[in-house]
């Protein structure tokens, strides 16, 4: 191919739907008035709400189409363990314990197998989060919906003055970034374009896995992240989701300096390398190989590490707004 792919054209606009979310959020203008009223802004990794002492959160996101790969290869064991873990790691960052989840599920037609499946990674998602699933809903909606939707809504809790919100970041800080298990849930379009373009989910990498297996790896659950905010100074936290590392923009008006990121695997090389990706492309899009990310003074680093074995600093916090990925800027 003469011209690499881009999100854009495989079908997802960036920043035709950060314009977009704006508008949403900017016509959200009413507050409750009482008691049970919400804390802080819209727009966070998580939606907050007085409760007292303590502060309930509600973050909601679904699989995508990951879904399309799970259809394909038919093996639906694991997306429910993506919807649980996109959902709780938006609420890890702010040192949110999730404790009950609702799922929603969207179809055109029901299959028992497809459903039970399903049902078995929700379940190993909420044993990974220690969390309930209390509830959810089932909606056949032929004509309108084509296959299958899976999302959810997870509630979480903590005391008032252990959230972390990234309003203690300075300059200075260091940003240790953990691994992904892989692809997680984001950037599958994209993904899929150049699988279907330029191979199959048949074609086999150098580390034994398929295209189709490496895309169907479930979302790493970060859990380990209520223990570290517990023993540790932590100013900031990010999930590396949709956007890439742009996602850090949502923590802070300083800046990211991303120095020495972590290995890359193999699955993203494959799709930059077949589908001639752009190094902006790809980490405007994906998450590189980096899932998570601290950002902590340097004193924590070690007792992070400890807890988080394969945590390591890959760079730091600057007085300059931004993302840069070894001096170039994301955008």
């Amino acid at each position: 191919m003469t011209e690499g792919h881009t999100y854009r054209e495989a079908g997802v606009d960036i920043d035709l739907e950060a314009r977009a979310v704006r508008a949403l959020i900017d016509s959200l203008t009413y507050q409750r008035t009482g008691a049970f009223s919400m804390l802080g802004k819209v727009g966070h990794f998580a939606g907050l709400i007085d409760f007292g002492p303590y502060a309930l959160a509600l973050a909601v996101d679904g699989v995508g189409t990951k879904m399309l790969v799970a259809d394909t290869l038919r093996d639906w064991s694991t997306v429910g363990i993506d919807c649980i873990a996109m959902n709780v790691n938006d609420l890890y960052v702010m040192n949110l314990e999730p404790v009950a989840f609702v799922d929603y599920i969207a179809t055109d037609a029901l299959l028992p197998e497809k459903m039970a499946q399903i049902g078995e990674g929700l379940n190993e998602g909420a044993r990974l989060a220690n969390m309930n699933i209390v509830g959810g809903e089932t909606a056949t909606l032929k004509g309108l919906v084509n296959g299958l939707d899976l999302a959810g809504t997870c509630l979480g809790v903590q005391e008032k003055e252990k959230i972390v919100t990234g309003e203690g970041i300075v300059p200075g800080d260091l940003i240790v970034g953990v691994p992904s298990s892989g692809i997680h849930s984001n950037g599958l379009t994209l993904a899929r374009k150049v699988v279907e373009d330029c191979g199959s989910y048949e074609t086999r990498l150098s580390n034994g896995k398929t295209l189709g297996e490496e895309l169907l790896t479930p979302t790493r659950i970060y859990a380990e992240v209520l223990r570290v905010a517990a023993a540790c100074e932590i100013h900031g936290m990010c999930h590396i989701t949709g956007g890439g590392l742009l996602n850090f923009k949502r923590l802070s008006e300083y800046g990211f300096s991303i120095t020495d990121p972590l290995e890359v695997p193999e699955i993203f090389s494959w799709l930059q390398e077949n589908g001639k990706i752009s190094d902006m492309e790809m980490y405007r899009t994906f998450n590189m190989g980096m899932g998570y990310a601290f950002v902590a003074p340097e004193k924590s680093v070690a007792a992070l590490q400890a807890i988080v074995p394969d945590a390591r600093v890959v760079g730091e916090v600057t007085e300059e707004p931004g993302v840069r990925l070894k001096g170039t800027e994301i955008r």
